[in-house]
């Protein structure tokens, strides 16, 4: 959780509660140090939070129960950078969660930006995969919950001809240890450790014609395996 959003859900959670909580017991929930706790209120007394301290063996923190944090105030040019790069989410494993997301900004958004954010956002056009013919493409959303939960996957995978087009004649089943999600040129690929490979490998999203999530989960992997195996291209965190 980024810090910004964890102050956010700090007040929520202290407007909630009946009774003040402990640095120790906030610590505990956030699953953060004491110590950071205790910088992100003061982070948010200073800028005007009413958060109080009680004293006493049953003290801790607590909030006027009116209180709220105000919405986000963007400038359009901010609002036009998130607002586009939730865009590009949509044909991603996190589709869904990105138009939440965009839907929120947009509520949030001030008035007199709303014409020309939309005016630049209809300027941008992206040319995503497609996803080949007569095929049945699964749910983006399962393949963000299998890796949130760690869970195997297995998944009926379109081979290729030589020239890099889909095969549907040599399909195959894979169980894969799911790892993470690569982004690579124009396609979203889920990797993983391959179990009949025996390897980490990439598995292009628009081929992946069906997909089952298993309630296996498996032994943590080096992360190593997948560091060593993305060294070999250019690749970037987010976040």
């Amino acid at each position: 959780m980024k810090r910004a959003e964890r102050q956010y859900a700090l007040v929520d959670l202290l407007r909630g509660v009946r009774h003040p909580w402990s640095a120790a017991r906030l610590a505990r929930h956030f699953e953060v140090s004491q110590r950071t706790i205790e910088r992100d209120i003061s982070a948010l007394q200073l800028v005007g939070v009413p958060i109080y301290a009680d004293r006493g063996a049953s003290g801790g923190y607590s909030i006027l129960r009116d209180y709220s944090l105000p919405p986000l105030n963007l400038s359009a040019g901010e609002s036009l950078a998130v607002l586009a790069g939730l865009g590009l989410l949509e044909s991603s494993p996190y589709q869904a969660a990105a138009m939440r997301a965009s839907a929120k900004i947009q509520a949030v958004m001030r008035e007199e930006h709303r014409g020309p954010v939309h005016e630049a956002l209809g300027m941008i056009r992206v040319i995503d995969a497609v996803a080949p013919k007569d095929t049945v493409t699964v749910p983006l959303g399962m393949l963000s919950d299998a890796i949130a939960a760690r869970r195997v996957v297995r998944l009926a995978y379109l081979g290729e001809h030589a020239d890099g087009t889909p095969d549907p004649s040599t399909s195959t089943v894979r169980d894969v240890e799911t790892m993470g999600l690569l982004r690579a040129g124009d396609s979203w690929l889920l990797a993983g450790w391959c179990r009949l490979r025996d390897a980490v490998r990439g598995f292009r999203i628009e081929r992946i014609i069906d997909l089952q999530i298993l309630d296996e989960v498996p032994v943590m992997r080096d992360p190593n395996v997948w560091d060593d195996d993305l060294a070999r291209w250019p690749t970037r965190r987010l976040g």
